[in-house]
This record gives C-alpha cells, sequence and structure tokens, in this order.
C-alpha cells in the first residue's frame, strides 16, 4: 500500500492536472490524455517500444525455444556452465551494456571492423547514429540481454520433463518437429508464459539502455514511452502529461500481463 498503491494513486491524480513540478497545480481533465493521443511524440514512442518488444521478447523467445529442442535430441555436457554463461547479460548492469555497446556499434568498432575484412564496407555505419538502424541495433543489444534469460528459463522446464515422455514419442516415430510440439512445447509452456512477460515488460519499459546509447535520437527515432516519461518530468517540466503517459504505460503493461495469464490458465484448465 505504502510503496506501490499510493505512489500509483498519486500518478494517476497528477496526471489530471498541469504541473511544473514546482509551482501551483491547474486543473487540465483529460486534456493530458487527449495529448498523449492526439501529439505527435508519445504515439510513436509506444510505437518504437512495439518494435523493441519484437527484439526484446519474440526473437529471444524463438531463438531459445529452438535451442531447447535441439537439446532435447543431443544432450550437451557443462550445462550449469552453459546456464551461467547465458545469464551473465542478466547480472550486468543496464548502464554497462549500453557503454558496452556503444564502443561494439561504433563506426571503428567490431561490428564495423569485421565488416570492412569481409568486403562489406559499404554497409558498415554509426549504427547508433542511423536514422533506419538506430532502433533495430538497440533491438539487437535487447535480444542479446534477454535471450540468456529465456535459455535458462526452458532449460530448467525442460529438465522437469520425463524422460520416459522423449521415449515414447520417438518409439511412437515422432520426428523432431513433432517431439517439440507434442512433448517439449507443453511440459515448457509455463517457463514461456514467464519468460514472455518479463521480456515483454524489458521491452515496454526499457530507459535505461536507450538513453545510454542515443538518448532518443537521432532526431526522436528512438523516443520510447519512458524516455518520454523522463523528458517531460525532470527535463521540459511537463509533470502532469508525464503522469498522463505512465499511467497510459502502466495500463498497457496491465493489459497484456492479464491477457498472458488468462491464456496460459486456459490451456492448463483444458489440460
Amino acid at each position: 500500500a505504502a510503496f506501490v498503491l499510493v505512489p500509483l494513486l498519486n500518478g494517476v491524480w497528477l496526471s489530471f492536472f498541469r504541473w511544473d513540478g514546482i509551482g501551483p497545480r491547474e486543473w487540465a481533465g483529460l486534456d493530458n490524455y487527449r495529448e498523449v493521443v492526439e501529439g505527435d511524440t508519445v504515439v510513436p514512442a509506444f510505437g518504437h517500444a512495439a518494435v523493441l518488444v519484437s527484439f526484446f521478447a519474440v526473437l529471444p523467445i524463438l531463438l531459445a525455444l529452438a535451442i531447447v529442442a535441439a537439446l532435447a535430441r543431443v544432450p550437451v555436457r557443462g550445462m550449469g556452465v552453459l546456464r551461467a554463461i547465458l545469464f551473465l547479460p542478466q547480472v550486468v548492469a543496464p548502464v554497462v551494456v549500453g557503454v558496452s555497446w556503444i564502443a561494439i556499434l561504433d563506426i571503428d568498432g567490431p561490428v564495423n571492423s569485421f565488416l570492412r575484412r569481409v568486403g562489406l564496407g559499404s554497409v558498415a555505419r554509426a549504427w547508433l547514429g542511423d536514422y533506419t538502424w538506430a532502433l533495430p541495433a538497440i533491438g539487437v543489444v535487447g535480444t542479446w540481454a534477454t535471450f540468456g534469460l529465456c535459455m535458462v528459463l526452458f532449460i530448467s522446464g525442460m529438465h522437469a520433463i520425463p524422460r520416459s515422455l522423449f521415449e515414447a514419442a520417438r518409439v511412437d516415430g515422432a520426428g523432431p518437429l513433432r517431439e517439440f510440439a507434442t512433448v517439449t512445447l507443453p511440459g515448457i509452456r509455463n517457463q514461456v508464459a514467464v519468460a514472455l512477460t518479463l521480456t515483454v515488460l524489458a521491452g515496454l519499459r526499457t530507459f535505461d539502455l536507450v538513453y545510454v546509447t542515443t538518448k532518443g535520437g537521432p532526431g526522436t527515432e528512438t523516443y520510447v514511452p519512458s524516455l518520454v516519461i523522463y523528458l517531460r518530468a525532470f527535463v521540459t517540466g511537463q509533470v502532469g502529461s508525464a503522469a498522463a503517459v505512465a499511467v497510459v504505460l502502466t495500463a498497457v503493461i496491465l493489459v497484456i500481463t492479464l491477457v498472458i495469464t488468462r491464456v496460459v490458465e486456459t490451456r492448463e484448465r483444458r489440460r
């Protein structure tokens, strides 16, 4: 109540005012929410967040599922060490991750140096400063950061599946795809739901990575909702407008979380 509900309700209340954070408040009603919908900054920022979700959630989960499907048929030694290596990005501060990838994606960084050495020098560019590629470049960093989390969750879930189920499927003549669809995927459904929830939230809420790498640039090409909230609340003195964006972002996150939870619960009941 003290650390979640009261600040949340206070944020909702502030969203109905025009306030610079210092002077008197002026009642704005739904004007702040109207500006969220009709403005030329917030809606594109949510669109950018949706693009990042595909990198933070969809791509890592698909890659992790593909690798887990292979591991189910070909056991790998040293799984404990592999888990630790894969989980390493989760324990590194996002600011450190951002600074590191700035150097990696620099015009003279390792990525562009490799492209030049293999004869693709024309492709090299300042990835984080390019109007077309800045957002996908941040997305690639997000994929690297969340892939390990998905892998660790899925490997743990796969180890909880009785080996007899895999053996029975193979005796029945199931190939790799059928075995994955009938044994592996149902067995790690809960882990997939957890991974999907965490990675979608990471994509929607991402701030530090964007702030460190591009600060929303070039132009507004990498503006995301959390960055818009920060800029309006602490840079331009639009606290009420920032609160409105925060409320909308919270509502979107809540709806997505409820949908994922409901889908998983419905399938569990059907089983």
